[in-house]
């Protein structure tokens, strides 16, 4: 599992005065990015082989609140990727500075291809770097329709 620790700045907290749902959301892509540039796949390697991550959606749930002046910790854990790599679905727990998890995260998402601005499935080389990353304990593999589980669909005036 990978951890990264965070400090709940002032710009973090909403008119509640405690952490504000887009913070959760920030944190999370900040997780996410920074996990992934650890594992190969930084800017320049994403952009070498012109692919970038897309979210498809993110349901998070809230247990406790979180409030400046007190550590937390977001984690991130691998729960599916497809046999081609275009698509993922990442898990993410935020814990406070006593270890109690406070809120939950599960995202998925997919690989654009940025100049088609199609989905796309990872080369070979991208990945071999996946398929040695360790996974979490319920890890699936995902097929399309497992994009789809939720089934909405844009609705035009």
């Amino acid at each position: 599992m990978y951890f990264k620790d965070f400090e709940i700045r002032w710009s973090d907290v909403d008119a509640n005065r405690h952490l504000a749902n887009s913070a959760y959301i920030n944190f999370m892509s900040h997780t996410r990015m920074a996990f992934l540039i650890e594992q190969g796949f930084d800017h320049k390697t994403m952009a070498i082989h012109e692919i970038g991550p897309v979210v498809f959606y993110e349901h998070v749930y809230y247990f406790k609140e979180a409030f400046p002046g007190k550590p937390i910790k977001v984690s991130l854990e691998i729960m599916g990727l497809s046999e081609d790599g275009k698509f993922f679905e990442f898990h993410h727990n935020f814990y406070n500075h006593k270890g109690e998890n406070i809120a939950r995260c599960e995202m998925m998402g997919a690989w654009i291809d940025l100049k088609t601005r199609k989905l796309t499935g990872l080369t070979e080389e991208l990945l071999n770097k996946f398929s040695e990353i360790e996974k979490g304990e319920h890890f699936k593999v995902l097929t399309k329709e497992d994009s789809r589980k939720f089934m909405k669909i844009p609705k035009n005036l």
